[in-house]
């Protein structure tokens, strides 16, 4: 049997997923982190994206959008704190695309500072969701 972690997926609105993995991968702060079974404790802020699980004896990763977050990493637990959190299959693409065509509308007639930073935080999170659901089409679903 492989080395396993305990993963626990949560947003402010619900748990989204909690279980043995083989490894988790998700967008950190500075770029792409791997958690391995028995990887050194660690905190850091992670990026909108994809966190994909690979579930011992499941042979399609899990995959969970999420708009930010924290992730720790303890020994045997590995914890992300999403901002908001979307198991894959629940993305809607449509919605994603239409969020992301406001938020660049938004960039274009910008009125202020503060909304040019939260248009630019959206379509970050829109671009992020976009590129989940094709990654996810990629694998036959």
């Amino acid at each position: 049997m492989a080395m396993t972690v305990h993963v626990d997926i949560v947003s402010a609105e619900e748990q989204i997923f909690s279980g043995l993995a083989e490894f988790v991968a998700l967008p950190g702060e500075a770029g792409e982190l791997g958690i391995l079974p028995g990887h050194m404790p660690l905190m850091t802020r992670i990026k909108p994206g994809a966190v994909r699980v690979k579930v011992p004896d499941q042979a399609e990763e899990e995959l969970v959008f999420v708009a930010g977050g924290i992730l720790e990493v303890q020994p045997g637990l590995v914890t992300v704190l999403a901002d908001t959190a979307i198991r894959g299959k629940d993305l809607d693409e449509a919605k994603a695309l239409e969020a992301k065509r406001m938020a660049e509308e938004a960039l274009q007639n910008k009125s202020s500072e503060l909304d040019y930073a939260k248009a630019q935080a959206e379509l970050a999170e829109a671009i992020a969701q976009i590129a989940a659901i094709q990654k996810l089409r990629k694998r036959g679903h």
